[in-house]
């Protein structure tokens, strides 16, 4: 198994936890916006979209450039990659489990088959 840092992976998570920052990032996955842009589809106050910048950049998902007072946002997907194969990990490891679950569990009904069968034809010796 892989080892993630757990500061990074509780940053990432945490910034994904919120509708908003997830709009952000979906409009930031089709190219480089200024900060503006990024407010007008929110119905929240500049200031609050900052403040949901700031937990994304500080989550390492996006860089910020200034040009002159502009400050355009850049989607940084290294962080997101990192969950994923996190997330990739434990499902392939539940997966594996369940199919274990899966075999076990056919197992046992083509034995209590077998056990309800050849009681039957006891039963039905007994009578003959």
């Amino acid at each position: 198994m892989v080892k993630y840092s757990s500061r990074v992976l509780n940053r990432t998570f945490a910034a994904l936890a919120d509708p908003t920052r997830r709009r952000i990032l979906a409009h930031l996955a089709r190219g480089d916006k200024c900060v503006t842009h990024l407010a007008r589809p929110h119905d929240m106050s500049l200031p609050a979209v900052s403040k949901h910048l700031r937990v994304l950049e500080n989550a390492g998902l996006l860089r910020r450039r200034r040009y002159g007072r502009v400050h355009e946002m850049q989607l940084d997907a290294k962080p997101l990659k990192q969950a994923a194969e996190w997330v990739e990990e434990y499902r392939r490891f539940w997966e594996e489990s369940l199919d274990r679950l899966t075999e076990y569990l056919e197992r046992q009904t083509r034995f209590r088959k077998g056990q309800q069968r050849r009681s039957q034809n006891k039963k039905d010796n007994k009578y003959e």
